[in-house]
């Protein structure tokens, strides 16, 4: 911040005493989050002051650093988010959901549905949110289910799996975005990256281990309709075609690669980055023009053109936004615990701490963001929290973009690890697929830590790769 370089001004707190604050605000932060029932963005906020005050920053400075790191936050985040909410709004509200997932069980056959229905996930979660997702997908698990005789979970494990690979490791979903935002990465390469190992996850965490779970955990599809669990159902008239669903959930993928790939000719001499034709191309690959270009070609293509009217898009629109606030103003608040640590320095000081006794700082956020999991239950705070502790040493260090973007991927694998009973997932999955407390943590809790641990052992392959050359 400007006032910390014009004024010189260092927390009158060591190394150790710093550190100490940080352990003692994320020790309070759970605290108010698990025991006294705060809300996590009014957690945040108040250890965000609670460290300020404790480190030292002058009372006059105290409010504008939080309200710095919690609009510096939001500047990305916050635009990103509610984008993809209204696009993940007009592919659900227009049945694009249910075609694809049709579609893809006609092409893989019923005999391979629960493999059909998980990569049909795997596309739908890109844009949608996990819990609405799921809800949404919850009537097409129903009736697959009832009409092929399976076993609920041999279906529904496959889909929930998919939709929390998207949503933990793909943006725009929040908890990438924000990392990304914190440890300053290509938000590309972090693209590339999440897509990469999205699929073997999903397939180890989610399609084999749906296939094993369903053979020791017998839950037939309930007699009452699954409207009584997921609220009635829009009667969709006019539905899109699956091609089309997939145009416009590629889209932005594709309008996002131009970007990074253009920057990656430039760094190379292939291209000259300050000429007009790459500029433009790049601003139209930056993530949030990808997506209003894509929320605009739906727009036609999933409203005007199936006869919808612009009250009823805007009302669809406005109805995405609702749900998401609490996610964005809980990153900002996150933001603005890291802006805090940033700002008196803790966040240096656990780098360096860490970098002296032999722990990289990969292994170490991911670590991190295990324990503020299992501890709190919220992936947001978890991953937000986590990234706002090694991203001074992260920003600091002489690391590559594609290294900086593992180190993003590594800190959403640990924020995903074994939810539980703490987790509003854990009982989502649990209610909705009809299994009981004991059931749910042995087959959900155990399929995110799996998810977990393979999304990071990939990472750190890649990783390792990387500082080979």
């Amino acid at each position: 911040m400007d006032w910390i370089q014009e004024t010189g001004w260092e927390s009158w707190l060591g190394a150790g005493g710093l550190i100490a604050v940080a352990v003692a605000a994320v020790a309070a932060l759970l605290v108010m989050v698990i025991k006294l029932k705060i809300h996590a963005f009014l957690a945040l906020i108040l250890v965000s002051l609670f460290t300020a005050v404790a480190a030292g920053i002058p009372a006059g400075q105290v409010v504008p650093t939080m309200i710095w790191g919690f609009g510096d936050t939001l500047s990305s985040v916050a635009l990103l988010v509610a984008i993809g909410a209204m696009l993940g709004a007009m592919v659900e509200t227009s049945g694009g959901a249910r075609a694809l997932a049709e579609w893809m069980i006609r092409l893989f056959g019923e005999k391979r549905a629960p493999f059909a229905l998980g990569v049909s996930a795997l596309f739908i979660g890109f844009p949608i949110f996990m819990d609405a997702a799921f809800v949404l997908m919850v009537p097409i698990i129903y009736a697959v289910a009832r009409r092929l005789g399976g076993n609920l979970l041999a279906f529904g494990i496959p889909v929930a799996a998919a939709l929390s690979v998207m949503h933990v490791y793909l943006p725009p979903h929040p908890g990438p975005v924000a990392a990304t935002t914190f440890l300053e990465a290509n938000l590309g390469y972090v693209m590339i990256l999440g897509l990469l190992l999205a699929f073997p996850t999903w397939f180890i965490s989610g399609h084999l281990w749906g296939m094993f779970v369903s053979r020791r955990h017998r839950i037939n599809v309930p007699d009452t309709a699954f409207a009584g669990l997921t609220g009635d159902e829009e009667e969709v008239t006019n539905p899109p075609g699956p091609a089309t669903v997939l145009l416009i959930l590629i889209l932005p993928l594709i309008l996002i690669l131009l970007n990074t790939g253009f920057d990656a000719l430039g760094s190379i001499g292939a291209v000259d980055p300050d000429s007009a034709i790459v500029q433009v191309m790049r601003m139209v690959g930056e993530t949030p023009i990808a997506l209003l270009i894509t929320v605009l070609f739906t727009v036609i293509v999933l409203g005007f053109r199936r006869g919808k009217s612009g009250t009823t898009i805007e009302k669809t629109m406005d109805n995405a936004l609702g749900p998401v606030c609490a996610v964005i103003l809980i990153t900002g608040a996150g933001g603005m615990f890291g802006g805090v640590l940033q700002a008196t320095g803790i966040g240096d000081a656990l780098a360096d701490s860490l970098a002296s006794i032999g722990i990289p700082l990969i292994l170490a956020g991911y670590l991190i963001a295990v324990a503020l999991r299992l501890a709190q239950g919220s992936a947001t705070v978890a991953l937000t929290t986590s990234a706002a502790l090694i991203a001074p040493g992260i920003i600091g260090g002489d690391f590559s973009g594609i290294e900086t973007a593992c180190m993003v991927l590594a800190l959403a694998a640990g924020s995903v690890f074994a939810g539980h009973v703490n987790d509003s997932g854990f009982w989502l999955v649990g209610r909705l697929l009809d299994m009981d407390v004991k059931t749910t943590l042995r087959v959900w809790t155990v399929q995110q830590a799996i998810e977990s641990v393979v999304a990071f052992a990939i990472v750190l392959a890649v990783y390792g790769v990387v500082n080979l050359f």
